[in-house]
């Protein structure tokens, strides 16, 4: 499992690509249960791109995918998403922009950004993952 030491340095990371693109985000890192341990929002990031985050990142650790592989899954099953939104609380986020961290092959949280595009999002993600040393598989 992540700690508040390593769950800050994945958004450090994950800030400087967004700082890099020019792009404000919010960003999320949960522990392999979900439960968060950081979020971050940066200046000039609207004020529900941390909820966004938070959810992105709940749903690829809970699928253990990045979320752009969990979105693509869900796309012919509307019926399916609504039932799991309802079922997690609203928790369920299948939207690109969160990868798995793994380390050591196992599973130790998720990290989720928003307030950029999917594919933004999820690039500052993966390269903060990359960055600290970590793997999304």
């Amino acid at each position: 499992m992540l700690t508040l030491d390593q769950a800050l340095e994945l958004i450090a990371a994950a800030r400087a690509e967004a700082e890099g693109i020019g792009v404000p985000m919010s960003f999320a890192v949960t522990d392999p249960g979900g439960h968060v341990l950081a979020v971050a929002r940066m200046d000039g990031a609207p004020w529900i791109t941390p909820e966004v985050a938070q959810g992105k990142a709940w749903t690829s650790v809970a699928f253990r995918v990045p979320t752009d592989v969990q979105k693509t899954r869900m796309e012919s099953m509307p019926n399916f998403v609504s039932a799991l939104t309802t079922m997690t609380g609203g928790r369920y986020t299948p939207q690109t922009g969160a990868v798995p961290v793994h380390a050591d092959g196992a599973l130790v949280g998720a990290i989720g950004a928003a307030g950029g595009s999917g594919a933004q999002d999820e690039a500052a993600c993966a390269a903060a993952v990359t960055a600290c040393g970590y793997s999304v598989d």
